[in-house]
C-alpha cells in the first residue's frame, strides 16, 4: 500500500506544481477518501468482537461469550472484516429485519437462536452492525436502496466449543476459519418465510407494520407487498436453478456450481434459450415443450439479456396450468433446468483464509492464479455468485468502452454492459486485510498440553509422509509464499466431482459467442455452447472494467484506477507455473491442469474439520485410516462411511467435531460428490508424489503424527 500511495502523492505534486488544479483536486479528494476509509476500519473495537453467549442453542449447545486466539488481528480488524460489504444484496434490508419464521407468530427469521440453527455465528449490536446481525450479514447500499447481503466472513469465520472435565464449555472463534453454515437450508427457509408472509393475513400485517416503522425504503403497503412478491420469486428462482440431489448439510457448499449458474442465467439470450428449451426431452426422448408453449413462455422476454424478474416469470409460466402454458411438474422443470444450467452437485468445505494472500494458486483445484490482478478477478467472481445485483443490459456500441474491449465485444452489434453492485474497492481492501491474518495456534490452556516427545516423533513422520505436498511454513514471516502442490485426480484418488465439474460444465455464452479468450496454451474462440469457466472469466473481466454506478463519473474511474493499479503495485506474488504432479494443459485440453486438487501448508489445520476437500472425513485421525473396501475384513479400522455433522463440540484427541450421538445432518459417503476415498497416505494405499509407496502407519505412529500436526 505504501508504494502505491507514493506514486499517487508524486502524481498529485506534479499536477499542482504545473497548475492542473482541478485534476489535482479530484485526485486529492479521492486520496483523502481512501485515507479516511483506512482510518474508518478502526472505529468498531467491540471488546468481545461482537461475539455473544448462546443458551440452549442448536443440538442443545450452550456456551459463554467466545474467546479469540492471537491471529494477528485486533478487535477492530475482526469487526471490519465481519461487516464490510462486498456488494452482495440477497434481499431488501428492511425485509430481512422484519421477516418472521415460517411457522412462528412472532419470532423473526434473524433471531439469534434461529440463525444458530443454521450455524451462523450470532453477534451483539455494534458500530458497524447496529442491528446485531449474525457474522457475515451486513447492509449493502446500491442505487439508493438498502439490501442485506453476505460478507466474506459468513463463510470464512468458524467456532469450536470444548467442554472440559469440569463441565465448563469454552467457545473459540477462529477468524478466517471454515464456517459450519448450512446456507442451502437457510435459503430454503428464507423462501418459505417470504411465501408464508404473503399467504398469511396476520403475518403479512405484522410484516408491513414493521417495515413501515423502519421508515427507510418503503412508504405504503402496496409498495411493500409488490416488492415482497418480486423478491420471493427471485429467491425461488435461485433455489430452483440450484436444486441438487446431493444434500450439502453443514460446513460445505458448491459455490462454483452456483457461481456458474448465476453467470449463465445472465448471459444466455432469448434465441439460445429458445433452442435449449426445444432440446428438453423425457427419458423416452419425447419433447417436454412444444414450439407454441415455448413461444408463450418466452413472450415479452428480452432478446439479449434476461433479467431476474423475467427468468422468475419463465419459471412461473412453465408451471402454470393456464391455457397455452405447459403446466410442468417439478421433475420436468428440472429437466428444463438441466438443459440450460448445470446441477451444483459437488459441495466442498469452505476454505480457510489464512495464508490465502500469500498463496501462489488458490481454490481446491488451483483454478485461480494469485499474481497480478488475479485476486481481484477471483473475488469479483465470488461476489457475482453470492448475490451481487447484476444490472447487466444490452446496448448499441458507442465511444470507448473498456468492458467491451476486455471481453472481446467491441465489434458486436450489441454490447453487454456489466453494471453491478459488486464493490471492487472493498474487495481490494478485504484482500489486503487478509495479508495480516495468521493461522490459529493450538491453545494448550484450553485444549490440553501437547506432548513434546510424541510431537518430535510425529515430526519425522510428517517429513516422510506429508511434507512433499504440505510444506511447513513460518506463520510470522510476512513475506512467506505458500506453494500449492497440485495432484491429479487419478493419483490422489479423492472424490472427482468438484474438479471435473469445473472443467466439464458448459452453457450458452450469449453475447460472448465467438469472442476470443486467452489461455495458458494460446487463444481460443468461445463457442455458443462453451465451458462455463470461459464465460465466467469473460464476465468477470466485464464487471471489473465497468465503473461503479453508485459514484459520480470521475470518482468511478479513479476507483477503477486505484483497484486495478494497486493490484499490480501491491501484489508481490510472482506469475509462475503450477507445482506438483498434474496433467499439463494442451491446445486440445486447455483446462487439463484443473483436473487436480491442491495441497497447501497445514498450519492451523486442527481448526478446520471436517476434512478432505468435500468434508467427507470427520477427524484428522480418521483421515489417516483407509477407506473400507468391498473385501476388507470387518474387524479393521476404517474411515466412517456415515457420520453426523452440525455440532461445534470439539474432539481434541482425534481433532475434529463431535460426529455421533445427536440429530444433526447425516453424511453418507456412497455417492459421487460425497465420497471419502483417496488421500490414503497414512494407510499405505496412496503413493507419494514421486511414486514411492510407504507402509501403513501403526496406531502409535498415527497418534504421534496427530500430536505434531497440533503444533503447526
Amino acid at each position: 500500500m505504501a508504494t502505491f500511495f507514493q506514486y499517487i502523492f508524486s502524481a498529485l505534486y506534479y499536477l499542482l506544481k504545473n497548475k492542473y488544479y482541478l485534476l489535482g483536486l479530484i485526485i486529492g479528494s479521492a486520496l483523502l477518501s481512501l485515507l479516511v476509509g483506512k482510518a474508518y476500519q478502526g472505529w468498531d473495537d467491540h471488546p468481545s468482537r461482537g461475539a455473544i453467549a448462546i443458551d440452549n442453542g442448536a443440538f442443545g449447545e450452550s456456551f459463554s461469550t467466545p474467546v479469540y486466539l492471537d491471529q494477528g488481528w485486533s478487535e477492530a480488524d475482526s469487526m471490519w472484516f465481519y461487516n464490510t460489504t462486498q456488494g452482495s444484496a440477497l434481499l431488501p434490508y428492511d425485509f430481512f429485519l422484519a421477516l418472521e419464521q415460517e411457522n412462528s407468530d412472532q419470532a423473526l427469521l434473524r433471531d439469534n437462536n434461529n440463525m444458530d440453527k443454521y450455524r451462523y455465528l450470532t453477534q451483539a449490536s455494534s458500530f458497524f452492525n447496529p442491528d446485531g446481525l449474525a457474522v457475515g450479514f451486513t447492509k449493502e447500499t446500491y442505487q439508493g436502496k438498502d439490501y442485506m447481503g453476505y460478507t466474506c466472513a459468513a463463510c470464512h469465520t468458524s467456532q469450536l466449543n470444548y467442554t472440559g472435565d469440569n463441565g465448563k464449555t469454552t467457545a473459540i472463534r477462529i477468524d478466517g476459519g471454515p464456517a459450519m453454515a448450512d446456507m442451502v437450508s437457510f435459503l430454503a427457509d428464507l423462501e418459505k418465510s417470504m411465501q408464508a408472509t404473503l399467504d398469511q393475513k396476520d403475518k403479512k400485517q405484522r410484516f408491513v407494520k414493521h417495515v413501515l416503522a423502519l421508515d427507510n425504503d418503503y412508504f405504503n403497503e402496496n409498495q411493500i407487498i409488490a416488492s415482497l412478491k418480486e423478491w420471493t420469486k427471485t429467491i425461488r428462482l435461485y433455489n430452483t436453478i440450484n436444486h441438487s440431489h446431493i444434500k450439502y448439510g453443514y460446513a460445505r457448499l458448491d459455490a462454483f456450481g452456483r457461481i456458474y449458474n448465476r453467470v449463465l442465467q445472465h448471459m444466455i439470450n432469448k434465441k439460445q434459450l429458445t433452442h435449449a428449451m426445444k432440446m428438453v426431452t423425457t427419458a423416452t426422448e419425447k419433447r417436454v415443450l412444444t414450439d407454441a408453449e415455448i413461444d408463450k413462455v418466452l413472450d415479452g422476454v428480452g432478446e439479449n439479456i434476461i433479467v431476474d424478474k423475467q427468468f422468475s416469470l419463465i419459471i412461473e409460466r412453465l408451471a402454470s396450468k393456464e391455457s397455452g402454458y405447459p403446466g410442468l411438474n417439478q421433475r420436468d422443470i428440472l429437466r428444463v433446468r438441466n438443459e440450460i444450467f448445470n446441477e451444483p452437485d459437488a459441495p466442498v468445505s469452505y476454505p480457510f483464509l489464512w495464508d490465502i494472500a500469500q498463496s501462489d494458486y488458490v481454490q481446491w483445484n488451483g483454478v485461480a492464479n494469485n499474481s497480478g490482478v488475479g485476486p481481484l478477478g477471483r473475488n469479483t467472481g465470488e461476489v457475482i455468485g453470492v448475490f451481487a445485483i447484476l444490472d447487466w443490459t444490452s446496448q448499441k456500441p458507442g465511444g470507448f468502452n473498456l468492458s467491451a474491449l476486455l471481453t472481446g465485444q467491441k465489434k458486436k452489434n450489441e454490447i453487454v454492459d456489466f453494471t453491478s453492485s459488486a464493490d471492487l474497492v472493498n474487495l481490494k481492501r478485504l484482500e489486503s486485510h487478509l495479508k495480516s491474518l495468521k493461522s490459529p495456534q493450538w491453545p494448550e490452556d484450553i485444549l490440553g498440553k501437547i506432548d513434546p516427545q510424541k510431537a518430535a516423533r510425529g515430526q519425522h513422520l510428517y517429513a516422510e509422509y506429508c511434507q512433499s505436498c504440505h510444506e511447513v511454513i513460518d506463520r510470522n514471516n510476512y513475506d512467506r509464499i505458500v506453494v500449492a502442490q497440485m495432484t491429479e485426480l487419478g493419483f490422489i484418488g479423492t472424490d472427482t466431482a468438484a474438479a471435473t465439474n469445473a472443467v466439464a460444465y458448459k452453457g450458452k455464452s450469449g453475447n460472448l459467442k465467438h469472442t476470443v479468450q486467452s489461455t495458458d496454451v494460446g487463444d481460443l474462440i468461445i463457442g455458443e455452447d462453451a465451458p462455463v469457466v470461459q464465460i465466467l472469466t469473460s464476465a468477470t473481466k466485464g464487471v471489473i472494467a465497468t465503473p461503479d454506478a453508485d459514484k459520480w463519473f470521475l470518482r468511478r474511474w479513479l476507483d477503477r484506477i486505484y483497484t486495478i493499479s494497486s493490484a499490480f503495485f501491491e501484489n508481490k506474488m510472482p506469475n509462475t507455473i503450477k507445482s506438483g504432479n498434474y496433467k499439463a494443459d494442451t491446445t486440445a485440453q486447455p483446462y487439463n491442469s484443473l483436473l487436480a486438487y491442491k495441497g497447501r501448508s497445514l498450519n492451523g489445520i486442527w481448526a478446520t474439520a471436517p476434512y478432505l476437500h468435500n468434508g467427507s472425513v470427520p477427524t484428522l485421525y480418521d483421515l489417516l485410516l483407509p477407506k473400507k473396501r468391498k473385501n476388507d475384513p470387518d474387524s479393521g479400522k476404517y474411515r466412517p462411511d456415515t457420520f453426523i455433522v452440525g455440532s461445534r463440540e470439539f474432539d481434541p484427541k482425534k481433532i475434529g467435531f463431535r460426529s455421533d450421538g445427536y440429530e444433526g445432518f447425516t453424511f453418507n459417503t456412497h455417492r459421487v460428490g460425497d465420497m471419502n476415498d483417496g488421500h490414503e497416505y497414512g494407510a499405505g494405499k496412496t503413493p507419494q508424489m514421486d511414486g514411492t509407496q510407504l507402509p501403513a502407519l501403526t496406531t502409535e505412529e498415527r497418534w504421534d503424527l496427530i500430536e505434531y500436526i497440533k503444533t503447526l
